[in-house]
């Protein structure tokens, strides 16, 4: 594969860093590089705390792998943005210029590459323009086995998101999103969707709330929704300096009527819902309508609710490089267990609470791998043998 389709290569896309315009922030999700502390309440850091692996680390992955007997699983939708993530560094034999090296990136498309490197046919509904950015993201998706074939060919430019690392690796992140290809969906291009061979269609993040296209996406799940024959998986990650989340709050109860599967990070809890305990919002959003909430607690593990069932799932140990993508991992692998296991179709009928346990026991970690190397670079389903194997050589 090539280094444009790899994030976290030595070799990446670089372009020269240009001065925009631009919304900044810190990062909130950043752990940067390996460290020995426990990774706390970033969206990012799903399920796992930051300390050295040791012998025998990879008993959990077989256990996994030898479960992970694939049933020829059904389809998976994945509707949402594609963002460039680009990090600034100094340009070579320039001491006054920057260059940009950029990655590809994007929760749901993050989630659909995890889906399809751990075997689960995945199929990406994106707007992807036809710009430098928009090349790499389909050679991306397509490398890593990604069905592109209803991505709609986009005249709109793509998103940027420009982050500029601190001496502890933080990030300081610009986005360039207005009037960007991800928002634009019009209703005519998701009437061409069919969703009949879909086992789950799971969406969320700024695709949700961007407009003009978030209220057509929205009412593209009531529909899929009422056909009832496919799971419907929603992930908020919420972006304040995007969006306000007075937009989320004000849509989330909606969301929860049509979704049976939320999954969300402790930082998204706290912008919906402030001060309110993961339990207690577990019952609200099951009043709402949903059956399975899933909230990552970093390195506190993960709470799980089914149907107001609770159940904890300890965080997994591995050597942080960065956090980037966990957290779509981690609902990737949520995704592709109960699937493989035919769990996934209509309202979860027949979904135990030790199935959802072994599910996110899984999906920490497929997490876990992200965060061991650079960049939103999911594992493929071979290394979760060969870590196996490899513990045992």
């Amino acid at each position: 594969m090539s280094s444009l389709t790899l994030p976290g290569e030595d070799d990446g896309l670089r372009i020269p860093a240009t001065s925009m315009p631009s919304t900044r922030h810190k990062s909130a999700t950043s752990t940067g590089t390996a460290s020995e502390q426990p990774v706390t309440a970033g969206r990012r850091a799903s399920l796992v705390a930051a300390v050295p692996c040791r012998p025998g680390a990879s008993e959990q992955v077989r256990a996994f792998s030898e479960r992970e007997q694939p049933m020829s699983p059904r389809q998976i939708t994945v509707l949402g943005e594609c963002v460039a993530d680009a990090f600034a560094e100094p340009a070579k034999g320039a001491s006054n210029e920057l260059a940009l090296r950029v990655l590809p990136g994007g929760g749901p498309a993050n989630t659909a590459v995890a889906l399809a490197r751990l075997g689960t046919p995945a199929r990406f509904l994106a707007r992807l323009s036809g710009d430098v950015f928009g090349r790499l993201f389909r050679a991306h998706l397509e490398a890593s086995g990604v069905d592109l074939s209803d991505a709609v060919a986009a005249a709109e430019p793509s998103t940027l998101a420009v982050a500029e690392l601190d001496a502890a690796g933080q990030a300081a992140f610009s986005f360039h999103a207005q009037n960007t290809a991800d928002w634009q969906w019009t209703a005519a291009e998701l009437a061409q969707v069919d969703l009949s061979e879909t086992a789950c269609l799971h969406t969320g993040s700024l695709a949700l709330v961007r407009e003009p296209g978030g209220a057509v996406v929205e009412e593209f799940l009531a529909v899929a929704a009422a056909a009832g024959g496919a799971t419907i998986s929603i992930d908020p990650n919420v972006r304040p300096l995007l969006v306000r989340p007075e937009v989320y709050r004000a849509r989330l109860s909606r969301w929860c009527a049509l979704a049976d599967i939320l999954r969300l990070s402790e930082d998204d809890l706290e912008l919906l819902l402030p001060g309110t305990a993961p339990e207690e919002a577990c019952d609200t959003w099951h009043a709402a309508g949903v059956r399975l909430v899933v909230i990552t607690l970093g390195a506190g593990g993960a709470l799980a609710s089914l149907d107001g069932e609770r159940l904890r799932v300890p965080a997994v140990t591995t050597r942080v490089v960065d956090t980037v993508g966990a957290g779509d991992s981690f609902t990737a692998g949520l995704l592709h267990h109960l699937g493989a296991r035919g769990l996934l179709g209509g309202r979860l009928t027949g979904l135990g609470t030790d199935d959802v346990a072994e599910a996110c026991r899984f999906a920490a970690r497929v997490a876990s791998l992200t965060c061991s190397v650079a960049g939103p670079n999911p594992p493929w389903h071979d290394q979760l043998e060969q870590l196996a194997t490899a513990d045992h050589a």
